[in-house]
């Protein structure tokens, strides 16, 4: 059974950081593609913030870049999201997904919220 829980959402205020983690199970973690999306509100599309291949190469929206890292530990089958100088736009619910070829799979979300 392949399970993507993340953690390390909360409350910030403006300027402030966080990192996300992501912990992934049930999948050869290694081959995949690892992302991390938000949802502003519920019915607003997931936008995609940054993803990470299998061979380290990473790409981040615009809005993101420069303040945002994201990283992987294949040993641990772990995947991070470091968050720095964060703005309230940024307030959203995060998830983390995985792909490879037609696999793909989505954690349940955690909430950040930058606000003063």
């Amino acid at each position: 059974q392949v399970q993507l829980v993340e953690s390390g959402g909360g409350s910030v205020q403006p300027g402030g950081s966080l990192t996300l983690s992501c912990a992934a199970s049930g999948i050869n973690f290694s081959i995949y593609t690892m992302a991390w999306y938000r949802q502003a509100a519920p019915g607003k599309q997931r936008e995609l913030v940054a993803f990470i291949n299998s061979g380290g190469a990473t790409n981040y929206a615009d809005s993101v870049k420069g303040r945002f890292t994201i990283s992987r530990d294949s040993d641990k089958k772990m995947v991070y999201l470091q968050m720095n100088s964060l703005k309230p736009e940024d307030t959203a619910v995060y998830y983390c997904k995985s792909w490879y070829r037609e696999y793909d799979y989505w954690g349940q979300g955690t909430q950040v919220t930058v606000s003063s």
